[in-house]
Order: C-alpha cells, then structure tokens, then sequence
C-alpha cells in the first residue's frame, strides 16, 4: 500500500489508481470533434437540417468541444440513443431512428479509420504512469469508451506494462453508474476503499464517489476552471500533482 498526496491531501492506504481515457490521459478533444460533425453530416445528408441541432446535442459549437456534453462524456450507446431521438423527431419510427443513427456512426467510423490513432496523450502522462507503477501500485483505464477503444489505445502507446485493468463501456450500463468502478476493482483484485479515481468529468467524480473509492481526483489540462468537477475532492491541472509519499 501506499501514501499518496495530492496538493493539500493525503490519501493513506492506496493500493490501486484508476484513469479515465479521454480527456484525462488522452488528448481527444480534436478527434471527438472530428468525429461528432462527420456523425451529423452524414445523418443530415438523409435529413436535411437535423445536422446543426444534433451537433448541439453532440456537446459541439464550432471548433468547441463542451468538456461535460455527450461527446466528450456518453458513451457510444448513449450518443446512438440521442442522435436518433432526434432523428425520431422527424416523424420517423424509433427502429428506423436508431438503424440511421447507427448506420451513420459506422461510416463515420470507416472514414476516420485512420485518425482514430493520431490522439496523443498529454504531456507527462507516460512518466506519471511509470512512476506509479514503479511504487507498486496498481493501474487501470475505466473509460466511457468500448473496451476494444481502451485496449486500442493502450498498445498504441505501448502502455501494456503499466495499465493492469482495459475497461470501457460495453453494455447499457455507463458512467456515473457505480458499478463500473466495483468491476473494476473486483478485476484489479483491490477494494474501492483503497483505490483513487482520476478523471475529467462529473461522471467521473460521482461513479468513484458512490462507490466508495478512497479518493476522486478530477484533472483539468485546460486551466480554464474546474466548475464541472464538481464532487471532486481536489482539482489538478496535471498529472504530477499526484505524488507518491511512502510506498
């Protein structure tokens, strides 16, 4: 076990750290844009004018990404369902909605298949999970991705000996839903109460928080305020900021 200490607290007995992906370790920000305006072209080419209201829905204004809309924090699952819901309110049957929405997001993905790769991570990150592994603790990725997404994203960074857990979101279940992080924990074969969360949202912070994690640290590379890391129990700006005290 060790003692960890971020800015003004110490968090004793951490055995484990679990990231997020996107947003926390990965700078995605450009491709989930990329990504968010292809889905709606492609549906708005079929049903003209729903392109600018679902890039709304999509967290997306311009060259923006909202750090707390769907994009950046739903799941695939969760971005299908809201996509055809707008899709639905065209008049079109909810099977047909969904069957465009997930036709859409499959060519969106075909198109930028080799994009998909280019997202580097934030600087520091690579050192941060050396330096925690090398203390002896435990390491994972719980991301609001598919686990084929984390597990892509791990050996493109060639962080296999480092991250012990490549968990994404798979099923109905997503963040903030508890759940996850317990699974996690179980794969990882440590308790909640001795393993950090660490990510950028407020899904992030509560998933952890309700599931009785040790400690939720939110991180925003930003700088620009940390109002969406609410639930957090202390705000970073980067990685290094946690600190390993006593292994």
């Amino acid at each position: 076990m060790a003692i960890i200490r971020c800015q003004n607290l110490t968090f004793p007995n951490i055995q484990a750290v679990i990231f997020d992906k996107d947003g926390t370790l990965e700078d995605s920000q450009s491709f989930l844009r990329e990504l968010g305006h292809k889905r709606s072209r492609l549906i708005d080419a079929q049903i003209p004018g729903i392109g600018e209201p679902l890039l709304m829905a999509f967290g997306i204004q311009g060259d923006t990404l909202d750090p707390t809309g769907l994009m950046a924090v739903g799941s695939r699952r969760e971005n299908e369902i809201a996509a055809a819901a707008y899709i639905a309110e065209t008049g079109r049957g909810w099977i047909e909605s969904l069957a465009i929405a997930r036709r859409a997001f499959e060519e969106a993905d075909r198109y930028l298949k080799d994009a998909a790769g280019t997202s580097p991570l934030f600087a520091g990150s690579l050192e941060v999970l050396k330096f925690l592994s090398d203390a002896g603790l435990k390491l994972g990725i719980l991301s609001a991705d598919s686990t084929a997404g984390v597990q892509n994203f791990v050996k493109r960074h060639q962080l296999e000996m480092y991250i012990q857990l490549q968990q994404g979101v798979d099923q109905d279940v997503s963040k903030p839903d508890p759940r996850l992080f317990l699974q996690a924990c179980q794969t990882l074969g440590v308790e909640p109460g001795c393993t950090l969360m660490v990510g950028d949202s407020r899904g992030d912070m509560e998933m952890g928080r309700k599931a009785g994690a040790a400690g939720c640290i939110g991180i925003n590379w930003s700088k620009s305020g940390t109002v969406y890391l609410e639930g957090a129990d202390v705000a970073i700006t980067q990685l290094d900021e946690i600190q390993v005290i006593e292994a």
